[in-house]
């Protein structure tokens, strides 16, 4: 592509979206690149209960289409591509995709993160084939059906209380003897009859051929191994950054990027917001205010660098 944007910026969930919207409002030429879904992990929520404002019933795919919607509304581009390499040495940004060729005078980086392998054997084998990393996208095949749920953190509990809707039961399988959720989320769990708590355990293999017919788990403290007779396995265990096609060319810090207050990396021009940020809190709120000062910080960037060359 031969067009320069104003501001070129990698993902399309809460952090990119949001980031497309102030800078389209403040008049730039503003274009998101998303490989997949619009809305990015939000779009697989089922339930947005802590989203300051939200309507009653709000869902992650309501919420973020109607950010794709604002932002589209006031002029931001958006095109599917993936991109694999970039080239930030320049004062033009260059970002190659799968496509196509992508060219910014600044970029914001928003690619967030995806779910981690929880790393039991088969697991890669049995996926979608009852091994899935998102519960809204997958619950309705398991209706009446029996699965489990690994993890204890927020979105663990989040999905298995989404899964009870569907299935005859859901049992959570924690490493520990105490969820990491919110108590709000806890309280709900442990009052909801459809779902059963296996304490100090991880899942060791899944078993089966073309589909999973159960899966085995280890007790950490005693070893003893015993065999859920589950239809379904849904993995909850944390988020991997996004940043495969940036090493190199940005700080990375345990795959995350780290940034000043105003979303600024290491690279002059280069921004980074969300799930991709070195940070304390990832949530729909945080994203949406990272976009919010990347975008306004590299509209300020760009003013600047353009007074500069007058000067020069």
């Amino acid at each position: 592509m031969s067009k320069i944007y104003d501001i070129v910026i990698v993902g399309g969930g809460p952090a990119g979206l949001s980031a497309g919207l102030y800078g389209s409002r403040a008049k730039l030429e503003v274009l998101v690149i998303e490989k997949s879904k619009f809305g990015g992990q939000t779009a697989t929520t089922s339930e947005l209960e802590n989203y300051p404002g939200s309507i009653p019933d709000c869902t992650g795919p309501s919420l973020t289409e109607r950010m794709h919607e604002q932002a589209s509304e006031f002029g931001t581009e958006f095109v599917k591509d993936d991109i694999v390499s970039v080239d930030f040495s320049g004062d033009i940004k260059v970002l190659n995709g799968k496509n196509a060729q992508y060219q910014g005078r600044t970029i914001i980086i928003a690619t967030g993160a995806e779910p981690r392998l929880a790393g039991f054997e088969n697991e890669m084998e049995l996926r979608a084939k009852g091994v899935s990393y998102c519960a809204t996208c997958d619950a309705d095949f398991f209706e009446e059906l029996d699965v489990a749920v690994i993890g204890g953190g927020d979105s663990a509990i989040d999905e298995a209380i989404y899964l009870t809707k569907f299935a005859d039961s859901v049992t959570i399988v924690h490493r520990r003897d105490s969820l990491r959720a919110a108590k709000s989320l806890q309280e709900k769990a442990f009052n909801n009859p459809k779902i059963k708590f296996v304490w100090d355990s991880v899942p060791v293999k899944a078993n089966g051929d073309e589909m999973l017919e159960g899966l085995e788990i280890k007790n950490v403290k005693t070893g003893e191994t015993s065999t859920l007779d589950v239809n379904g396995v849904f993995v909850f265990v944390g988020l991997d950054p996004i940043t495969e096609a940036f090493k190199g060319q940005v700080e990375l810090e345990g795959g995350y990027i780290p940034t000043d207050e105003d979303m600024r990396t290491n690279v002059p021009g280069v921004f980074a917001a969300g799930d991709v940020r070195v940070k304390s809190l990832r949530q729909v709120i945080t994203a949406a205010a990272d976009g919010a000062m990347a975008s306004i910080a590299a509209e300020k960037y760009i003013a600047e660098h353009e007074t500069a060359l007058v000067h020069a």
